[in-house]
């Protein structure tokens, strides 16, 4: 079939699109998450430094969950001889750190407020803003499944289903930065997910476990579950949460309405002290800065001790809920020793086809043309 001049010229800009699309830099997928060697690490308070520009951002959206249903989120990594750091922000219409507080009632009592649809860990109401990455470790089928190789919906006992590992042996990496519960006392859960199933008196959170350490947090309540056992000199809440070096034993001196912290935290120990966070609300996101150790040499962490490895995770955003997150698709992180620019011409005298450069450009500008000359001789 006859090609007209036009239909050339087609021809040559669909091919060159196509080999553009293939000639991106990797940084560019959107998945992917390229972290950059840096000389100095950044501060970890949720306010972003000058140091983060030096790094590209990879963008992407969360659906499926509770309340907003879905976040944009952008990432950015870089490292050092011996830590890594992530830069993590997603948008949050409402900053929601009203996780289950006591508030006192007009007779006296206290009660604390729950969700009314909450039917068993399913808190959409009084809770807080979270997000979790979950990693790779060895997990079957999370390389085409992501984070769904774990998830498990529609058991019986959970209204939301549950997490674990397909099979004995296999581990997820988990890190969970809770606003309320981890987030003041600067770090990021550590936890783990193996392959134990859920059972209502052993294992109530099925597969879902924290690395081992001391610490953390537990809930204000005292011995008869009729009011919290703590206050603090900040109290009346805000803040919903009460620091442990700073609690006291409960003195009813408050009034009708006001409302004391259900949560008493502290900083973690051990394994589960590995991750250091921070994650600050402002103009409808939240800004969290994380970091660890490349290699912390625990079984249930994640080790990045190989460089030219990729690695493979999955992002959960919790809009003031307990379990019903949005999530991500597969990304995965890889480590660059810097990141190049993207080149803007090509060193050749033939001008390079637009949205294609570098090597790639000088080598189109040669065998494009021959390729349609070859086309139209054959015409001939």
């Amino acid at each position: 079939m006859a090609l007209s001049g036009s239909r050339y010229l087609i021809f040559g800009l669909l091919f060159l699109g196509m080999v553009g699309m293939l000639a991106a830099p990797a940084w560019a997928a959107e998945n992917e998450v390229a972290a950059i060697k840096v000389a100095a690490p950044p501060a970890i308070d949720g306010k972003v430094d000058d140091l983060w520009s030096k790094a590209e951002a990879a963008t992407f959206t969360t659906s499926g969950g509770a309340n907003s249903g879905t976040s944009t989120v952008t990432m950015k990594a870089v490292y050092t001889d011996t830590d890594i750091y992530f830069l993590v922000e997603w948008t949050d219409p409402t900053e929601s750190l009203r996780r289950s507080p006591w508030q006192k009632q007009a007779d006296g009592t206290w009660a604390q407020l729950k969700d009314p649809s909450d039917k068993g860990g399913d808190n959409n109401l009084y809770y807080e803003d979270k997000l979790s990455l979950i990693w790779d470790i060895n997990v079957e089928g999370f390389n085409q499944q992501g984070c769904f190789s774990t998830c498990h919906a529609g058991e019986a006992g959970k209204p939301y289903g549950n997490m674990y590992t397909p099979k004995e042996g296999q581990l997820a990496d988990m890190w969970h930065m809770k606003t309320v519960r981890t987030s003041p006392v600067g770090y990021v859960d550590d936890q783990y997910l193996d392959a134990t199933r859920y059972d209502p008196a052993k294992a109530k959170e099925a597969g879902r476990k924290s690395d081992p350490g001391a610490g953390g947090y537990k809930d204000n309540v005292n011995e008869a579950k009729t009011g919290p056992a703590f206050t603090a000199d900040d109290q009346p809440a805000p803040p919903y949460w009460i620091l442990d070096d700073q609690k006291k034993p409960f003195a009813d001196a408050y009034k009708a309405g006001d409302e004391i912290a259900g949560i008493v935290i502290k900083p973690p120990t051990e394994d589960r002290a590995d991750i250091k966070g921070k994650a600050v609300y402002s103009n409808g996101k939240w800004v969290m800065e994380a970091g660890r150790k490349l290699s912390t040499g625990s079984k249930y962490d994640v080790q990045f001790s190989d460089m030219k490895k990729e690695y493979q995770f999955g992002a959960a955003v919790f809009d003031n809920a307990a379990v019903r997150h949005s999530y991500s698709g597969i990304l995965k992180l890889k480590f660059a020793e810097e990141m190049a620019p993207p080149t803007t011409a090509a060193p050749a005298a033939t001008p390079a086809p637009k949205g294609v450069c570098g090597p790639t450009a000088v080598l189109l500008a040669g065998i494009v043309p021959l390729g349609l000359y070859g086309l139209r001789k054959r015409r001939l």
